[in-house]
C-alpha cells in the first residue's frame, strides 16, 4: 500500500575492557562498561507524486570512562520530516525538510595519583542540555537534452541553529568536595544558499556547486561562583561574532574506454566551531582542555586527480590530493603540571593544559590506492593503502607547532579484506587494518605505536529469513595504543572480542 512503517530498537550491555593494561595499570583503572538503548519509528507515504517521510527517535547511553569515579551518560531524542517530489523528465521537482534534536550529557572526571592507585573527583558536568534544529528547501530540474547531454540542477537554501550550556562543579583541591560551580554556553547558527548541478554527455561528466553561508556565534557567557556562598568569581559575556564564507567545487570525469576513467576536482569548504569547542571545557585524567569563545570557522581548499579501472571483475583506483586547512581548530598545549593557570586552575603532575585555538594552517598531500578483484564467483579480495604528508604551520598564533604533524594523523594506513562464499549458506570474511605511528598531542611528544589488527566473521543462512553469525574482532589480541598520558602511560583500544548473533528478516 501507500504507507510504510518501520520500527527499530536497540539494547546493548557490555562489561567493557580496561584501557590501561599491564604493569602501568593500578586500582584507579576500571572497565569501559556500556549500557546503551535506543528506539525509532519511521513513517513513509505517498500522495500522487509527493513523498512524505517522518521519523522520531530516542536514545540513552551510560558508559564507564575507564577511571574510578568517572561515568558519562548521554541521552536525547530527535524528530525529522521531509516532503518531496522527484523531478520528472524535462520537469521540476522540489524538497522541504525540517529536523530537531534535543540532547543532554552528564560527565564526571577525576585527577589520577602518580602511581594510579587512586583518583580524586575533579569535575562534575552534571547537566549539559543542547538543542539543534534546521530546515532545507530546494527546487530541482532535469533537462534530458541540453548541449548534447543531460543537465540536472538544484537551487536551495538551508539553515542550522544550535544552543546549549554546561552546568558543572569543579575545583576540589583538598579532596573533601567541590568548591566552585560553572555555567557557560551560547548559540550558533549557519544559514546559506546554494546552486548545484551536473552535466553528462558522451564520455564526460561535469559536476559543480557554489554556496554562500553566513555564520554567527551569539549570546555566549561564562559564569563561575563559589558553592559555599554563591559569590561570583567570573562573569563574562562573549561578544557576538559573525561572517560570510563562499565555498565551491568543480569536478570532471572522462571515460577513456577499455575500463579506464580519469577524473579531477577542486573544492573548498568550511567548518564552524561547535558549542563544545566554544564553551565547554573538558578533562581526561590529569589533562585539561579549555574552551575558546573567540574561535572562527576553519576553511578548507583542495585539489585532487585520479585514474580508475573497472573491467572483468577487476577494479582499482589511484588518487593524488592536496588539502589546506586555514585557521585550523587545534587543541594547543599551554603548559604542564604541576602548576596553577588562570581560568583552568590547578593542573596535576603528569597533566597538561590545552586550549582550542585557530592555530595557523595544516597542509596535507598524499596518495591513495584502492583495488578489488573477483578471483572466482565465490572468492573476492579488496585492499587500500594511503600515504599522507601533513604539516602544521602555526604562524604567529602558535609558532611552537610549525613543522610538526597534526595529532592522531598516521602517515601510512592500509586495509585488506577477503570474502569467500563457500556455499549458498556459508560465507567467511577476513579484514585486516594497519596504521603507522601517530602522535597523541599537538607537540608530537606522545607517540602512539603503529599496529595491525585482523577481524574475522562467518555467516550461516539457516533459511531465507534467518542468519546465524559469529565474529571475532582483533583476532590476535593486538595492543592498539589510542592515547598516552604526560608520564607515558598508554591507553589501548578493545582487546580480542568475540560475538555471536541471530538475524531475523520478515
Amino acid at each position: 500500500g501507500p504507507l510504510a512503517v518501520t520500527v527499530s530498537g536497540l539494547r546493548e550491555v557490555s562489561d567493557g575492557y580496561v584501557p590501561v593494561r599491564g604493569a602501568a595499570a593500578g586500582a584507579a583503572d576500571t572497565p569501559l562498561d556500556l549500557d546503551s538503548r535506543a528506539a525509532a519509528v519511521r513513517i513513509d507515504g505517498a500522495v500522487g507524486r509527493t513523498n512524505l517521510s517522518m521519523r522520531a527517535a530516542t536514545w540513552e547511553e551510560d558508559r564507564g570512562s575507564g577511571l574510578a569515579g568517572t561515568r558519562a551518560n548521554a541521552s536525547g531524542h530527535s524528530l525529522s520530516a521531509a516532503v518531496a517530489q522527484a523531478p520528472t523528465a524535462d520537469g521540476y521537482g522540489w524538497r522541504l525538510q525540517a529536523w530537531r534534536i534535543d540532547s543532554d550529557l552528564a560527565n564526571s572526571s577525576v585527577s589520577v595519583s602518580a602511581d594510579r592507585s587512586s583518583t580524586t573527583p575533579a569535575n562534575d558536568q552534571y547537566k549539559t542540555p543542547a538543542t539543534g534544529w534546521g530546515l532545507n528547501a530546494a527546487l530541482r530540474r532535469r533537462v534530458s537534452d541540453f548541449a548534447g547531454g543531460r543537465l540536472e540542477w538544484e537551487v536551495g537554501a538551508d539553515a542550522r541553529f544550535n544552543e546549549g550550556q554546561t552546568n558543572e562543579f569543579f575545583s576540589n583541591p583538598t579532596g573533601a568536595g567541590f568548591a566552585r560551580g560553572r555555567r557557560a554556553g551560547g548559540e550558533t547558527s549557519v544559514g546559506g544558499a546554494y546552486v548545484d548541478g551536473s552535466w553528462t554527455g558522451g564520455d564526460w561528466l561535469f559536476a559543480g556547486g557554489l554556496r554562500l553561508d553566513r555564520w554567527e556565534n551569539s549570546d555566549g557567557f561564562r559564569n563561575e561562583y563559589t558553592l559555599a556562598t554563591g559569590a561570583v568569581l567570573l562573569d563574562e559575556t562573549d561578544p557576538d561574532r559573525s561572517g560570510e564564507v563562499v565555498s565551491a567545487r568543480l569536478a570532471a570525469r572522462r571515460d577513456l574506454g577499455g575500463g579506464y576513467a580519469a577524473r579531477a576536482a577542486a573544492y573548498s569548504g568550511f567548518r564552524p566551531a561547535t558549542l563544545n569547542e566554544l564553551h565547554r571545557p573538558f578533562r581526561v585524567g590529569n589533562d585539561i582542555t579549555e574552551a575558546n569563545a573567540g574561535l572562527t570557522p576553519e576553511t578548507l581548499k583542495g585539489v585532487e586527480t585520479g585514474l580508475a579501472f573497472d573491467r572483468d571483475g577487476v577494479r582499482w583506483g589511484a588518487t593524488v590530493f592536496w588539502n589546506r586547512i586555514d585557521d585550523a581548530i587545534v587543541n594547543v598545549t599551554l603548559g604542564a603540571g604541576p602548576a596553577t593557570f588562570p581560568r583552568a586552575g590547578f593542573v596535576p603532575a603528569g597533566g597538561v593544559l590545552r586550549q582550542r585555538q585557530n592555530a595557523g594552517t595544516i597542509d596535507a598531500w598524499g596518495v591513495e590506492l584502492t583495488g578489488a578483484a573477483n578471483l572466482t564467483p565465490a572468492l573476492s579480495l579488496n585492499g587500500a593503502v594511503s600515504w599522507t604528508d601533513a604539516t602544521v604551520d602555526g604562524g604567529a598564533s602558535a609558532p611552537q607547532l610549525t613543522g610538526l604533524r597534526p595529532a592522531q594523523a598516521p602517515e601510512w594506513s592500509a586495509t585488506a579484506g577477503l570474502d569467500w562464499r563457500l556455499s549458498s549458506a556459508l560465507t567467511l570474511a577476513l579484514a585486516a587494518r594497519y596504521e603507522s605511528r601517530r602522535f597523541d598531542d599537538d607537540l608530537n611528544s606522545r607517540t602512539l605505536a603503529g599496529a595491525v589488527t585482523l577481524d574475522a566473521r562467518a555467516e550461516w543462512a539457516l533459511d531465507a529469513r534467518t542468519t546465524l553469525w559469529l565474529a571475532a574482532d582483533n583476532l590476535f589480541d593486538t595492543d592498539v595504543e589510542v592515547s598516552q598520558t604526560g608520564n607515558g602511560v598508554a591507553g589501548y583500544g578493545p582487546p580480542r572480542t568475540a560475538s555471536i548473533g541471530l538475524r531475523l528478516s520478515y
